[in-house]
């Protein structure tokens, strides 16, 4: 991008207060033009910048670079949301024509991978909007621009990357529909959560690709910008310090923990303790309280809020040791009166409501305390604020009906307006919960299938690896070679 410098005689315009920065697409946004140096003639040329928000999406900045002297011509879309609160990365495995139209939104911070062609390339200097085939061919693009220098001086590294792009030129050329061998995986990675891989299968989930959700390294979180380097991190120092501690003192101060909450609990207290926020890494408070459900267990209230950068975060866990088995429960819901019904949806259960064609995969929303009606509500504003290229030129005009047909029955189900449904919670730590309204008595319209958890799920949870016994048993005596 050309160097881009505001002059006197044309400042940028002010936000006067109250005044929105990112506006819609469809509300007649106008550019600003400022006079920028290019970098190729190094005369002036001009840039115009436009602040606006992709419908269902994000807030971006669109940049659009012109020389009058040399023609040198340059486009750049840049994020305008601030970092998540966690870090993406998305697996999309293609197998047809149709997967690599799929829209991609690739920020800045990502990286890009093809396993099966043994390829990695690290954050680019600019985001983009494009497709998974735009994304190869520019990839390609990059690739063929020293190739003739390459094959006199080093002919080795000639040969390596007319390979690689040979196993390109193949990925562009998938089939109508699946063949056997004719499939490689793309993966997205961005540690600041701002990229996107289009859903095809939106609202439901897409069976070709998979989301990942992480927390950022120290070393992620420098290449951001958001860690001096220069300077020794708090938050350095006491992952150090924690990696000392052994299995018997991070226990004893969980039990502290515990028993401090379940005290509080009791006088119902609510706990405060210093954090660091996700979203800028400042310190922050974070409130804690615990919460008997009646017929059911205690559950941990988290709430975080940045009085920096405005970041809010509200989280539910469950307390108590892990279940032997999973748990399956299933709901009809005939009238307002159930939907009043209290829920808990932990992090680790999906969720499904056959009738709406709703399904939501472990992790979506992450834990929620609230009613049937609110998770709903909380589902609708969630697909309608998050999901993109539903609006716009590029969206077909049968996934938008469909899109929109969904909302609306979605709607009509919080509302009261559509019964019956039947809404089922399947949670392998059976730590998820659905009030019985009959308690202690069987409820008739509800029930509870208690089921062995798959390897698969174990490995997931993390269980299959635990040890359980003699961890508190004391190994400095044995040897070394042990």
């Amino acid at each position: 991008m050309a160097n881009t410098t505001s002059t006197e005689e044309e400042p940028l315009p002010r936000m006067n207060a109250g005044t929105q920065m990112f506006q819609d697409l469809d509300s007649n946004v106008s550019a600003t033009e400022i006079e920028s140096l290019c970098m190729r003639c190094e005369e002036n040329g001009s840039t115009k910048i436009m602040l606006t928000r992709i419908p269902h999406f994000k807030s971006i900045i669109i940049l659009s670079f012109e020389c009058p002297h040399c023609g040198f011509k340059n486009n750049e879309v840049q994020s305008g949301e601030s970092i998540q609160e966690k870090g993406q990365r998305y697996e999309l495995r293609c197998t047809t024509r149709a997967d690599l139209s799929r829209q991609i939104v690739r920020n800045s911070t990502s990286s890009v991978a093809i396993p099966e062609l043994e390829f990695s390339a690290p954050p680019a200097t600019n985001s983009m909007m494009t497709t998974v085939e735009g994304l190869i061919s520019r990839i390609m693009e990059d690739l063929e621009m020293d190739q003739a220098q390459r094959k006199d001086i080093i002919p080795e590294v000639y040969e390596a990357v007319e390979k690689l792009l040979a196993g390109m030129r193949g990925a562009l050329e998938l089939p109508e529909e699946e063949e056997a061998g004719r499939a490689f995986t793309l993966v997205l990675d961005d540690p600041s959560g701002n990229s996107y891989v289009e859903n095809l299968c939106a609202p439901l989930t897409d069976p070709k690709l998979k989301v990942h959700y992480y927390r950022r390294t120290r070393e992620q979180m420098i290449q951001m910008g958001m860690i001096n380097p220069d300077t020794e991190d708090t938050d350095q120092m006491a992952e150090q310090a924690k990696a000392q501690l052994n299995m018997r003192e991070e226990m004893k101060a969980a039990e502290t923990i515990m028993r401090v909450a379940k005290e509080a609990s009791e006088s119902n207290e609510i706990l405060t303790f210093p954090a660091n926020c996700s979203g800028c890494n400042l310190p922050c408070d974070t409130r804690m309280q615990m919460v008997d459900i009646p017929h059911f267990q205690q559950v941990i209230i988290m709430s975080t809020t940045c009085d920096q950068c405005g970041y809010k975060s509200n989280e539910v866990k469950c307390g108590g040791a892990i279940s032997e088995k999973g748990k399956r429960i299933t709901l009809r819901i005939e009238d307002k009166e159930d939907l009043s019904r209290d829920i808990l949806k932990s992090e680790t259960s999906s969720f499904c409501i056959p009738e709406l064609d709703l399904d939501m995969v472990a992790g979506t929303l992450g834990g929620r305390f609230t009613t049937i009606e609110g998770l709903l509500r909380q589902v609708h504003d969630e697909l309608n604020l998050r999901i993109p290229f539903i609006d716009g030129d590029s969206a077909m005009e049968e996934r938008r009906n469909k899109f929109k047909s969904f909302l609306d029955k979605l709607e009509s189900a919080a509302d009261g307006k559509l019964f019956p449904l039947h809404i089922t919670v399947d949670d392998p730590m059976a730590h998820s919960y659905i009030q019985n309204i009959y308690a202690p008595d069987l409820d008739p319209n509800m029930t509870t299938e208690v089921y062995e958890r798959t390897f698969d799920q174990n490995e997931e949870l993390g269980l299959n690896d635990i040890n359980v016994e003699d961890y508190k048993e004391d190994k400095q005596d044995q040897p070394m070679e042990e």
